[in-house]
């Protein structure tokens, strides 16, 4: 393995280590050494049929990471319409096609997670399971959770208390919910952003006059907004009047070298 991938996926590993509210985990398989497979892990969203679970996922990184995203399946049995129910695969546009060399292992976990707040029925990857969330959402429901219950470890749920159209949630049950768990859940959202995929650019002093989109790809692999701010001014990123745009891989990499103190 290249001595700057080994770095980049040291750093980023350590760095999930040094997240404690995210609630997402990733180590070495084995002995350590390899960094190359990974296991991850994270809890089923609150408000969904998943809530409580525990998901391991298998993460093998490939030879030219970070230009290429990892290669993701679900270790563990989920009832999902982007998961195979048999193979653990994963349908997701952040693993295939709209990768970019700026996000993260974290990232994508997130991505993940959220995943299971977002079901999408109609770009499936496993029919059987998008059929029944089409043709009997309730059903679905059910399955998901009982799933998630065998599968994953978790809590069983009264019959009346749903995950989408039973009962409100009460002013208590809220209460109930742990910090860390809402700590999760609004970093899901943050990765989903509908705004950031915008590349809206909202507070243009803090942003340093670049566009938001392009500055929050660095965020999301753990990096301060100023700190990566003060990147883009160092390596002479052009602001373009806070319109956003691709950036070359060349400046990627310096970017990201600047990050991570690199010379």
């Amino acid at each position: 393995m290249s001595s700057s991938r080994t770095r980049r996926i040291a750093k980023e590993v350590a760095d999930i280590h040094s997240d404690n509210l995210s609630n997402i985990f990733a180590n070495p398989v084995g002995n350590g050494e390899d960094l190359t497979h990974l296991k991850g892990s994270f809890k089923g969203p609150p408000g969904t049929p998943y809530e409580g679970g525990n998901y391991i996922i298998d993460v093998k990184i490939p030879n030219d990471y970070p230009f290429r995203p990892p290669i993701m399946k679900f270790d563990t049995k989920v009832w999902h319409p982007n998961v195979s129910s048999q193979t653990g695969a994963i349908c997701l546009d952040t693993l295939s096609s709209a990768w970019s060399p700026v996000l993260t292992i974290k990232s994508a976990l997130l991505s993940l997670q959220s995943l299971l707040s977002t079901p999408e029925p109609k770009d499936p990857q496993d029919a059987e399971v998008a059929g029944m969330l089409t043709r009997n959402p309730k059903e679905f429901e059910r399955v998901a959770h009982e799933w998630a219950v065998k599968y994953a470890g978790a809590p069983k749920k009264d019959s009346g208390e749903g995950s989408g159209g039973g009962k409100a949630e009460t002013k208590e049950q809220k209460q109930k919910r742990s910090k860390e768990e809402e700590a999760a859940e609004r970093a899901a959202m943050y990765v989903s952003s509908p705004q950031l995929a915008r590349g809206k650019v909202s507070d243009s002093c803090r942003y340093g006059g670049y566009n938001e989109q392009m500055i929050n790809r660095f965020v999301w692999m753990g990096f301060e907004i100023d700190r990566v701010v003060s990147a883009f001014d160092y390596v002479g990123i052009d602001p373009n009047d806070g319109e956003d745009y691709e950036l070359e891989e060349a400046y990627i990499g310096d970017i990201t070298a600047r990050l991570l103190g690199e010379p």
